[in-house]
């Protein structure tokens, strides 16, 4: 009997609260429930971990030792369970080799195509170059006219210096008699002297012979002869005649004989004399002398050292001293420190502060005039120095004063020189800050060596061919068949069905927009991982558990179908798919519906409904039910807000894809920044706009993306960007660290009288540093144990039992609890326990505030989601001094969020707002975009088909506007807001 359920029995990962469910095998299966009620610890940590860690203890020990190997999950007994695959957000590569063609494997293929059906060209003379073989040499001479006389011709030597006198005695003694040395034909006895300063051209004389039927066995002798001595090539030239074709250049290029035997000398680069055939046994081009050892698939690797560009190693670009980081705040002076790598030692260094002074002197300016008053040429003198040019500094050591007359090398000059010449890690770190990319000069970003980009197909390199986004390649790789010979679509239909399939996956994710040579390191979470899922349906696997963690991340509404049609593409292979998600469209469409709460964290941890839809939609227990009912719903807001009368206008972007964008954004209200993916939304706020506020108001050191100007900074005060990157990369980085509420922590247990009384310092209760820590586990409260082809295991220490601090540390107590008890609070709970210390209280409340409530105030950095370090990072901004002149920018701040945690969520960016600040949010969830009192939808489409202004105003304005996909799922929305309002 086949299996027909996942049964899973007394789950205890994390929060899980001995939950037993049964999950239907081979359906779309969805777990959705408030953001923290263990929805991941039931699909990751226990389902997906269990069913990994099963299939990697079928390998044997051997193999097992250099997999990643997972822990036994703390559950009672799983059954029915298939090898697991787990599509995470968190598996992108940042290697900056790694490109959306070399995840998917197109490139792999694109390279075996090229290396197969390519055709080298001469970057010289434009014209193919293709390999010969000897029968073919022969074939091409016996097809001219009968009784064409002819002299077969061995380039030895071709544009080298030398005087050659050895090679011509040996030529004489193998029996060559004849020669022609530089357009002029001599006996090898009468050659005359060479002058080795100057470049030759020798051509061996091996045959003279007369087109005849009878000819081809000697004429193929004399051509493998030709071929050893010239290193694969040989020449044809016509006596009396020019190649048939090439009549029409005689007349430009003169009939002399003489003329015409000068060879490529006589002509120049770039032209064959009209009477020559040149034959190659090789891929190489008979004028520039431009050679292709051999075209394999390797020629067209990036990562490979046969085809990557010498001069930056196959990374497309070279790093350079960037202006804009050199002086990232133009208002400052050269006096105030403008000029920062010079300006960041305090005092600054007299030495350049003395070179620069010299410099204003000589060239005109003050070193207390704001940089951006200063002439372009005063500018470039003090950036890229005098070139060559001496100049007069002064310089006072003491009371001397001296004079030198030298040329200065500019501020970026010396960055460069001490980059080159320093050995130190640090200095390079601390230099590599001022550092930009730019396309590598030599190859032009291509990443590859001009070998590489010889070889075409269709008029194309395979670069060109990486730089189309997936819909337009798509195209392309249909439409190729058409461009090749009858031999050529043979050899290519099984690559070229394998391309196009892979494309048309990234295609069906809502992809179309990605460029095949976009690295992977710029993608979102909901895109790398809809490329994974790409790649898995390309893989045709079937009885395989998928694990996928909120696909829908980072994409419109328009594009939820197409995402929904492949996972039931995935399920219809004959796999189990779960998937953990929050969207409506994601839930209605499953065919199983396990809900988690009641609550969050320790509130949490059961399940509160699970079944079809419709079970789980007549659950009244059910907050997800309440939402998708109707019983409950994110408020419109009575009004919109008309703001301060004041508009931040970026004007003329073109970062990315925008097409010269100009937006105004009026201050003190509540926007949203919406459009299909791809669309432009994130090169416009945060390239754009995050990057020339953040330079302009923090000072930062960060490159802006291109735009004529950005109006209206001077009314804020300070520009803040919250993202969803990890609060920490180590287990010890934690919510109180990282808010700062852990060092206020700290020096609250080192006042406390019994501290005071051991003289224990704040640093006593850091399990960072020696002291305090328990130092049998350095502060871990784990210790981990080498298993070899075993997982690790890792068990509680039993010095400290867990706690990190040692004994004499744990006897100070606060109202009976230690700072190790403290540490393993909720915030909610330790919210009640510091009431009467406000600065601790008020950081973790502004955690609850922003709905942490739930989480422990020590819980460690790594296990905590994308969207809950992000409402860390919110809680942390929110906690400081409001000013009301602070401009705030969100990108997705919904992302593993819950309908009621988006409403909660909603209360805090509003709030925010009241204060009188603004808040700009990137979203594409429509329960934020209808609270939002301003729009501005970019599109129509993503890609080259976006960086437009598609509508903005108000929701109802955007809603009316038929071009904007926004607008047309935003409209119902609103309608039915206005309904359920007003009963």
């Amino acid at each position: 009997m086949s299996l027909t359920h996942i049964s899973v029995r007394g789950a205890r990962e994390h929060n899980l609260k001995g939950v037993d469910v049964e999950i239907p095998r081979d359906k779309l299966v969805v777990i959705t429930g408030l953001s923290g009620s263990g929805k991941s610890s039931l699909a990751f940590d226990t389902i997906y971990a269990e069913g990994q860690r099963r299939y990697v203890e079928s390998l044997s020990a051997y193999a097992r030792q250099f997999l990643e190997l997972m822990q036994k999950p703390n559950v009672e007994h799983i059954e029915g369970l298939s090898p697991a695959i787990s599509i995470e957000q968190k598996t992108t590569s940042r290697n900056p080799r790694s490109t959306v063609a070399t995840v998917t494997e197109i490139y792999d293929y694109m390279r075996l195509l090229w290396a197969r059906v390519g055709v080298p060209y001469s970057p010289a003379t434009g014209l193919p170059i293709s390999a010969q073989t000897v029968s073919q040499m022969v074939d091409r001479v016996m097809a001219l006219p009968e009784g064409t006389r002819f002299l077969l011709l061995a380039p030895a030597v071709r544009g080298r210096k030398g005087e050659y006198k050895k090679e011509l005695a040996e030529w004489q003694r193998a029996g060559f008699t004849r020669v022609r040395i530089d357009g002029e034909m001599v006996e090898i006895e009468e050659a005359p002297a060479l002058d080795k300063k100057y470049k030759h051209d020798i051509e061996v004389v091996v045959d003279r012979l007369v087109v005849r039927p009878d000819i081809e066995t000697r004429l193929a002798q004399s051509f493998e002869t030709a071929l050893k001595l010239a290193e694969g090539l040989a020449y044809v030239d016509l006596v009396d005649a020019v190649v048939p074709g090439r009549e029409a250049e005689v007349a430009t290029k003169g009939t002399s004989k003489k003329g015409a035997a000068k060879g490529s000398a006589a002509a120049g680069v770039g032209t064959l004399p009209p009477n020559r055939i040149t034959f190659s046994e090789k891929f190489a081009c008979p004028v520039s002398g431009f050679t292709i050892a051999e075209i394999e698939p390797r020629l067209f690797s990036f990562n490979a050292p046969q085809g990557a560009c010498p001069a930056c190693d196959g990374l497309g670009e070279k790093l350079y001293f960037d202006p804009q980081l050199v002086v990232p705040n133009e208002l400052l002076s050269i006096e105030k420190g403008a000029v920062v790598p010079w300006a960041k030692s305090n005092p600054p260094s007299p030495y350049y502060m003395q070179v620069l002074a010299s410099l204003g002197r000589a060239f005109d300016f003050s070193l207390k005039t704001p940089w951006r008053e200063l002439t372009p040429e005063q500018q470039a003198v003090v950036l890229n120095g005098t070139k060559g040019k001496a100049v007069t500094l002064t310089f006072i050591d003491g009371k001397k004063s001296y004079q030198v007359s030298k040329a200065f090398e500019g501020v970026i000059g010396n960055l460069d020189r001490r980059m080159a010449s320093t050995e130190s890690a640090w200095m390079r770190e601390e230099l590599a800050k001022y550092q930009s990319a730019a396309p590598c000069e030599v190859c032009e970003g291509a990443r590859l060596r001009p070998e590489a980009r010889a070889v075409k197909i269709a008029g194309e390199d395979i670069s060109i061919s990486t730089r189309r986004a997936v819909g337009p390649a798509l195209a392309f790789f249909r439409g190729l068949p058409d461009h090749l010979t009858d031999q050529g679509r043979q050899i290519a239909a099984p690559i070229l069905k394998e391309i196009v399939e892979r494309l048309g996956f990234l295609d069906n994710v809502g992809l179309d927009y990605l460029n095949l040579d976009r690295t992977s390191g710029t993608l979102s979470g909901g895109e790398s991982q809809r490329i994974r899922l790409a790649s898995q349906i390309g893989s045709g696997l079937s009885g395989v558990l998928y694990v996928l963690d909120e696909p829908s991340i980072g994409l419109h509404q328009r594009d939820n179908d197409m995402l929904l049609v492949t996972l039931k593409r995935l399920r219809d292979l004959g796999n189990t798919v779960i998937v953990v998600e929050h969207d409506e469209d994601a839930i209605r469409t499953a065919d199983w519906v396990i809900d988690m709460g009641p609550g969050a964290g320790v509130h949490g941890g059961e399940i509160v409904a699970e079944g079809t839809l419709e079970q789980v939609l007549a659950n009244e227990k059910s907050l997800t039910a309440d939402y998708l009912t109707g019983r409950r719903a994110v408020a419109l807001p009575t009004k919109r807000r008309k703001g301060n009368g004041k508009k931040l206008t970026v004007k003329g972007a073109t970062a990315n894809n925008l097409k010269g964008v100009s937006a105004a954004i009026p201050l003190g209200t509540f926007t949203c920044i919406t459009g299909v993916s791809g669309s432009g939304k994130s090169s416009f706020t945060i390239d754009t706009l995050y990057a020339g506020a953040a330079r302009a108001l923090n000072g930062a050191r960060v490159v802006a993306g291109a735009c004529e100007a950005i109006t209206g900074l001077e009314a804020l005060d300070k520009v803040i960007d919250i993202d969803q990157s990890p609060i920490g990369r180590t287990p010890r980085s934690n919510p109180a660290t990282y808010t700062g509420a852990f060092t206020q922590i700290r020096d609250w247990f080192a006042g406390l009288p019994e501290s005071l009384a051991r003289g224990y310092k704040p640093g006593r209760f850091s399990f960072n540093v020696k002291g305090g820590r328990c130092e049998a586990c350095t502060g871990d409260g784990l210790l981990k144990i080498e298993m070899h082809f075993l997982p690790d295991v890792y068990v509680t220490c039993d010095v400290c039992h867990g706690a990190r601090y040692n004994r004499e540390t744990l006897e100070v107590k606060f109202k009976g609890h230690s700072i190790a008890d403290v540490l393993d609070m909720t915030v909610e709970d330790a919210v009640e326990f510091f009431k009467a210390v406000p600065p601790i209280r008020d950081k973790m409340a502004m955690l609850a505030e922003v709905g942490l409530g739930y989480v422990k105030v020590g819980q460690q950095a790594t296990t905590l989601s994308g969207g809950e370090a992000q409402r860390v990072k919110l809680a942390k901004e929110l906690s400081r001094r409001a000013t009301g002149n602070t401009l705030y920018i969100l990108d997705e701040p919904t992302t593993g969020l819950h309908f009621e945690d988006v409403r909660k969520l909603l209360e805090v960016l509003h709030a925010l707002v009241e204060q009188g600040n603004t808040v700009v949010v990137i979203e594409h969830n429509l329960e934020v975009i209808k609270t939002a009192d301003w729009l501005i939808d970019l599109g129509p489409e993503g890609g080259t088909g976006g960086g437009e202004i598609v509508a903005e105003g108000p929701p109802e304005t955007v809603a009316k506007v038929a071009r904007s996909y926004t607008g047309k799922y935003l409209a119902p929305l609103l309608v039915q807001n206005a309904r359920v309002a007003a009963e």
